[in-house]
């Protein structure tokens, strides 16, 4: 699908892989709105304060994004990682902590989705197409390390719904991606404990490094134009596998 005449929904875009997604679509002749709870600054990018677990605020967002152009491309991004041990020196996690993650990641990301290819169905057809999706899971979802099963859980449902969605939505031509990053130079990483950080980025094969932004953002692109690319989860990882801890 071509990029320019397009309006993009990006979730989480007022920072890391969603502000660098943001800025490669507008650059590309998008017209883009960002769905955070943050406000961003990249210029010619429109801003919507949007909690993406609440029905209300991400119609508003499906709303404002369709009414300059057809919204015809969608990057979930929007999540929060949620560290924490099952049964930790404290006890037993607290239950509103892991369902926090999950509501958040996983629940919030199919309330994007549900609703934006409700819109993106009424889209006159370009091509072969009216529409991409592309989420966001993590290698965590394959890997997760000793204190992620809340966010293991979450991004590996988000993987796990990539097919059934594509199935579904085919008939609409609308297609559904997700991509499973690696460990990237994000706000999220930068929670972690410097020690943590220093200690991630050269368990990557080759580039042994954390990944630039633009680069998750680089393969969106690459997704949106390329459109035998459905149903499939792509790792961007620089062959990491991740350790226990």
């Amino acid at each position: 699908m071509q990029i320019a005449g397009c309006s993009a929904l990006v979730t989480g875009g007022a920072g890391g892989l969603g502000a660098a997604t943001a800025k490669a679509l507008a650059a590309a002749g998008a017209t883009v709105v960002v769905a955070d709870l943050k406000e961003g600054s990249e210029p010619g990018v429109t801003y919507l304060r949007t909690d993406v677990t609440n029905e209300t605020d991400v119609r508003e967002a499906v709303a404002t994004a369709s009414a300059v152009a057809p919204l015809r491309i969608v990057v979930n991004c929007a999540g929060i990682i949620g560290a924490e041990r099952a049964v930790g020196r404290e006890g037993a996690q607290p239950l509103e902590h892991f369902e926090r993650v999950i509501r958040i990641n996983l629940t919030g990301t199919f309330n994007v989705i549900r609703i934006a290819a409700e819109q993106m169905q009424t889209n006159d057809d370009v091509g072969e197409e009216r529409g991409v999706i592309v989420n966001t899971a993590s290698v965590a979802a394959f890997d997760g390390q000793i204190g992620q099963p809340a966010y293991a859980a979450s991004k590996g449902a988000v993987a796990s719904m990539t097919l059934p969605l594509a199935r579904e939505f085919a008939r609409n031509r609308i297609r559904v991606m997700t991509i499973a990053p690696g460990i990237f130079a994000t706000d999220m990483m930068a929670s972690l404990s410097q020690e943590a950080q220093d200690s991630l980025g050269p368990q990557a094969p080759h580039p042994s490094r954390l990944g630039h932004p633009a680069e998750y953002a680089q393969l969106v692109q690459s997704i949106v134009e390329n459109p035998m690319l459905n149903g499939e989860v792509i790792r961007l990882d620089g062959a990491i596998r991740m350790t226990p801890k």
